[in-house]
């Protein structure tokens, strides 16, 4: 639901086509006016929080910036300078003189205070104010939690902003699984990591002396799927994030399997199976053992991936010839084609909110990054460079991330992100290389 309040209009169009212009009109409420012009990022203001308790000002100090690059890294807001506030805020109970926050021109004010309670635990409170209507928007909240979880505290309150200003849902409270990579090209050392949205706390999850692929997450995000050559063969693992613990696949003698991806129910698994000569999609589930084939083309197919809901499966084949996309009931059956443009397409992904699909094409020597309509209508392409591929959605459907590698002897392969418009490409900052990410859901 839009937030009813014209700011949130403004963003929330501009998210959906990123056409549109804001104009701010002097003094008075955010329109929106609809263009061909390049979006004009919100101003917002996020002066340091006050530190309510003695020896909370570093974490203050920490949250408030975390807070800000997170905003700011969405590319639809502006952070005003600290330098160029009129009034400072020292006592978060205290009335919020919104004409000077008017005179830096700014749009949306973030307000809060820090404190530690007797038992250590930390406590973030804030406000958000719509500056033109002199007023709060929402409620104020209040997170709680240990030192250590300070980022996602900090998280959880810009998120609270986001949502509530732009009427999407939140992603920051989220992590990523990918495969970190070190090393010259020809000697890639490969293992499992983890890290928060924006590539702080980065942990890792399996040694280097074996190559891994195509980490998946659970629904729940407490586990993760992966597929692993130590014996020689791909063959699927699932591991429990918080232990790092794991357990192979039940799998057949003289088979490869790869490409899992979990089920919306978290109980079934969808993979492909490699078995004399043929690739086809199986589905498995993981209480029962219960293993099914879904597709017995003499084709390749695989990069299984469900829909919202588990009732259908997004899938790669080569059933026409060469490298397309399909749609098939999640128990089998006859899949329909919904790639036809020009090149090749694979490794598709269900958006979580279920409208679109997010795909890799090659076409002409070129990578990009795509999406379209589940019928396959209203495909864009988001990027293009020497090799861009595998996207994730993040929680919200509003971002994608991806693996981009350079050309040549010194090519590396590197973490990037693009909103469904098309802009604000960055890359994301982890402390090698990086590919295959997976999005989680939100933290619970």
């Amino acid at each position: 639901m839009m937030k009813p309040f014209a700011h949130a209009l403004a963003l929330a169009l501009a998210l959906v086509a990123g056409t549109a212009a804001p104009v701010f009109a002097q003094g008075g409420p955010l329109r929106i006016d609809i263009t061909q012009g390049v979006i004009e990022p919100m101003p917002i203001a996020v002066p340091q929080f006050v530190a309510e308790t003695a020896g909370a000002q570093d974490m203050a100090a920490q949250l408030t910036r975390v807070i800000a690059a997170d905003l700011v890294g969405t590319g639809l807001f502006r952070e005003i300078p600290r330098e160029a506030h009129i009034s400072t805020i020292s006592n978060f109970s205290a009335p919020v003189q919104y004409a000077d926050w008017k005179a830096v021109n700014a749009q949306a004010l973030v307000t809060g205070a820090v404190s530690t309670d007797a038992s250590g635990r930390l406590i973030v409170k804030f406000r958000l104010h719509d500056v033109f209507s002199n007023g709060e928007m929402g409620e104020g909240l209040q997170f709680a939690g240990t030192t250590d979880g300070w980022r996602r505290m900090a998280h959880k309150v810009a998120d609270q902003v986001y949502s509530r200003i732009t009427g999407e849902g939140p992603y920051f409270d989220s992590r990523v699984v990918f495969v970190s990579e070190q090393g010259p090209k020809a000697q890639r050392q490969k293992r499992l990591a983890i890290m928060d949205y924006d590539g702080a706390n980065v942990n890792y999850l399996t040694d280097s002396s074996s190559i891994v692929l195509a980490p998946r997450f659970s629904p729940t995000g407490d586990r993760v799927l992966y597929t692993s050559y130590e014996s020689g063969f791909p063959r699927i693992y699932v591991m429990d994030v918080g232990s790092a613990t794991r357990r192979p696949l039940a799998d057949q003698p003289g088979t490869m399997s790869f490409a899992p991806r979990f089920g919306p129910d978290g109980n079934t698994v969808v993979y492909s199976v490699t078995e004399g000569g043929n690739t086809d999609l199986y589905s498995l589930n993981l209480a029962s053992g219960q293993r099914g084939r879904l597709t017995s083309a003499p084709s390749i197919e695989t990069a299984p991936s469900f829909s919202p809901d588990g009732s259908k499966i997004v899938f790669e084949s080569d059933r026409s010839g060469s490298q397309q996309l399909y749609i098939m009931s999640a128990s089998g059956g006859e899949p329909t084609r919904i790639s036809f443009g020009d090149g090749r397409y694979g490794t598709p992904v269900w958006s979580p909110r279920g409208d679109m699909i997010a795909f890799t094409k090659q076409n002409k020597g070129r990578f990009h990054i795509g999406v379209m309509r589940v019928d396959g209508s209203e495909e864009r392409l988001l990027t293009a460079s020497f090799l861009d591929e595998g996207p994730t959605w993040s929680p919200n459907g509003r971002v994608i991330m991806f693996t981009r590698e350079t050309q040549g002897e010194n090519g590396a392969a590197a973490l990037y992100s693009v909103d469904i418009s098309g802009r604000n490409l960055k890359r994301v900052s982890i402390p090698a290389g990086g590919s295959d990410p997976a999005w989680s859901p939100l933290q619970r």
